[in-house]
């Protein structure tokens, strides 16, 4: 099971778990797969900087193991930085029905509605963690040597082979090739993501052979089987997404878990409508009733995840992102030691 990934890195296995934003991620999964031989990940996009630092601490506290933290290089689509006061209350109105249902009040207008990257960037950097993954593009020269400099090992994803040839250019030390299988967010980030659809097995044998860093495959493996398949494929590693949500150390409802070992999970969309940005998940009330996109990222994120707290209080999952991948159907794991038992009996 050794292969240039683990040797790279420092893994007993060459297995990722899922980066899950939006308060998916917990310190308990992260620093669970990494004791047991895999890489652990915690999505930080939506930290502010000085919970980045807080948190790797908590994270170094469970676990002396790799441990990866991810962030979002682009954080805005165009328009998407600040809307006007007349704007905000367009988008509003669009959304009021489902904040008055869940009995949510309407809020504020931010002054940001989400925190700038390079602040991110800078608290990543005095944390330290071993490994920097990011995603929607590629961090400049100067950001990417300060984190050789620092002994930071960089991790970017891929959705097409231009994608891939950018990041091994930018001498990245492994290229998670994500297939339109993978739940979550579709992070093509050199052209529209509905352009970029390539299925993971695919995408592996198109990158593997035309790039220098290892290539990590993500999307539809939740399995041994999945693993092995990728690894004679070319790829010299798996990011797992889906079967780690499932687990009971993510941070998922149990009425997002309990779904995604239900028969819901065989109905995925790719829709905008969670977040502005083209993303998989579970087919539900909100997917289907607001098929039109009410403002560009991360306005319409700010707006749904709004909603979220409430819902989750009501038990209520038909009207927050259920984010779930193609392969959630084939999952029979609930706690993440068993799962990486699976994945490592290959």
């Amino acid at each position: 099971m050794q292969t240039a990934f683990t040797g790279r890195f420092g893994l007993d296995h060459p297995v990722i778990q899922g980066p899950f934003g939006g308060g998916l991620s917990t310190a308990l999964l992260t620093s669970t797969v990494s004791n047991l031989g895999g890489l652990g990940y915690f999505g930080a996009e939506p930290l502010a900087p000085e919970d980045i630092v807080k948190l790797t601490g908590e994270i170094r506290a469970r676990t002396a193991r790799p441990f990866n933290l991810n962030l979002w290089v682009s954080v805005a689509d165009p328009g998407g930085e600040s809307l006007s006061e007349e704007a905000f209350e367009q988008v509003w109105q669009q959304f009021a029905p489902y904040y008055a249902e869940l009995g949510v009040e309407k809020p504020s207008r931010p002054a940001r509605f989400h925190h700038p990257f390079e602040d991110q960037f800078e608290a990543l950097l005095e944390a330290a963690p071993p490994v920097f993954s990011f995603v929607f593009g590629i961090p400049t020269a100067d950001q990417l040597a300060r984190c050789r400099k620092r002994g930071i090992l960089t991790l970017g994803a891929a959705t097409s082979i231009a994608e891939a040839l950018a990041l091994d250019e930018a001498g990245v030390d492994g290229i998670v090739a994500t297939g339109a299988e993978a739940g979550g967010h579709r992070v093509s980030f050199l052209g529209p993501a509905e352009d970029s659809l390539i299925g993971t097995f695919a995408l592996v044998q198109l990158v593997s052979p035309r790039v220098k860093a290892p290539v990590i495959a993500a999307g539809g493996i939740a399995d041994s089987k999945g693993l092995r398949a990728s690894l004679a494929l070319g790829a010299a590693g798996v990011q797992v997404g889906t079967a780690f949500l499932a687990c009971d150390e993510s941070g998922a409802s149990a009425r997002h878990r309990a779904a995604l070992f239900s028969r819901e999970a065989e109905h995925t969309v790719l829709t905008r409508t969670f977040t502005g940005r083209l993303s998989r998940g579970l087919r539900n009330r909100l997917s289907v009733e607001m098929p039109r996109l009410a403002a560009p990222y991360p306005i319409q994120s700010w707006f749904a995840g709004q909603l979220k707290a409430a819902a989750r209080k009501q038990d209520r999952s038909d009207l927050v992102s259920v984010w779930s991948g193609q392969i959630a159907p084939n999952l029979k794991h609930r706690s993440a030691r068993s799962l990486m038992a699976e994945l490592t009996n290959a």
